[in-house]
């Protein structure tokens, strides 16, 4: 399958003509624009231009590999004027913008001072505002875990309308990179999406009985820091501590890790990654990829490319 870079070079490379390298000089001509900056300051900087009405295009940009964009999220990617991205778009993904395009990183890192979403809301819909076509870009699926649902409220509620593009979520990017699949007739008749990571100052615990489901899987984003926390509650809400977990630290890209280990275990020592954004998977649907073939090594690291359809063999 042709990655979504090279179906941008195809549009712009003349039938017969020279190869036009996309990437190589979009790449060149991105310079000092991928610097972050402050976003309280840009926004008071951006004029009013009459004569467009505002509005914000929320793409999805998967969970690293530009292979995995959508042809949609390429191609608005490729015609935005301006893009408010998070920490988690890599510079393959950036490097599709159109020279002179506005990069703005407005990400949140734990532990990191960033911005609030309140002054993401408010630099989103000025940068609207300014006439600019916007797009708001967001690692994996908007939808999942990436506050959308914020910025779209806000957006509608001053007066902006907004488009959504999905992305592919970084559970099922991660399970496809592995070679993982979340259900298994017999097994795993569920798959649950959970959040790690809380909002400031709430102390609340997930309900950990109920996602103890021995004949379903978890998908624990944001999971690094939180896999003891995580481990414990799950056996105490009656997980088997024999359960099978897979971490896998950046998912989909070329330095992604597995590291494989148990439930007990992951509740005694955690996981072994190191500062790369880490998703858990837990369920017995991973026995076969991960007990058979890891229970020697449970906890060790096993490196592995980020390219899924290389690995696989997919179309």
């Amino acid at each position: 399958m042709p990655s979504a870079a090279m179906w941008l070079d195809g549009l712009l490379s003349p039938p017969g003509g020279k190869r036009f390298n996309f990437i190589v000089a979009l790449r060149a001509a991105l310079g000092s624009t991928l610097r972050p900056r402050t976003a309280r300051r840009v926004a008071r900087a951006i004029p009013e231009v009459p004569g467009r009405t505002p509005h914000v295009t929320l793409v999805g940009a998967g969970p690293g590999d530009p292979d995995l964009l959508t042809v949609a999220a390429a191609r608005a990617i490729s015609q935005a004027e301006v893009i408010l991205y998070d920490h988690l778009v890599g510079p393959g993904i950036l490097a599709l913008a159109q020279p002179g395009a506005e990069l703005i990183c407005v990400g949140k890192r734990s532990g990191q001072h960033s911005h609030s979403q309140e002054a993401i809301n408010d630099l989103i819909a000025a940068q609207a505002r300014s006439g600019r076509r916007t797009v708001r870009l967001k690692g994996g699926d908007p939808m999942i875990f990436g506050r959308a649902g914020e910025e779209i409220e806000h957006l509608e509620r001053v007066g902006i309308s907004v488009s959504v593009i999905p992305g592919i979520t970084a559970a099922l990017g991660c399970a496809s990179s592995a070679g993982l699949s979340l259900t298994k007739r017999g097994v795993s008749r569920a798959v649950t999406f959970v959040t790690a990571h809380a909002r400031e100052g709430d102390a609340t615990e997930p309900d950990w009985a109920r996602l103890a489901d021995p004949k379903g899987t978890l998908a624990i984003y944001m999971g690094r820091e939180a896999a003891r926390r995580v481990g414990r509650g799950l056996t105490a809400g009656g997980l088997s501590p024999d359960t099978p977990v897979l971490a896998v630290e950046n998912g989909c890209r070329p330095d992604e890790r597995h590291h494989r280990t148990t439930l007990g275990a992951m509740a005694e020592r955690g996981v072994a990654a190191g500062d790369g954004p880490t998703l858990l998977l837990i369920g017995w649907a991973l026995e076969s990829r991960v007990l058979e073939d890891g229970a020697a090594h449970a906890g060790d690291a096993l490196g592995a490319g980020g390219h899924v359809g290389q690995r696989f063999g997919h179309d």
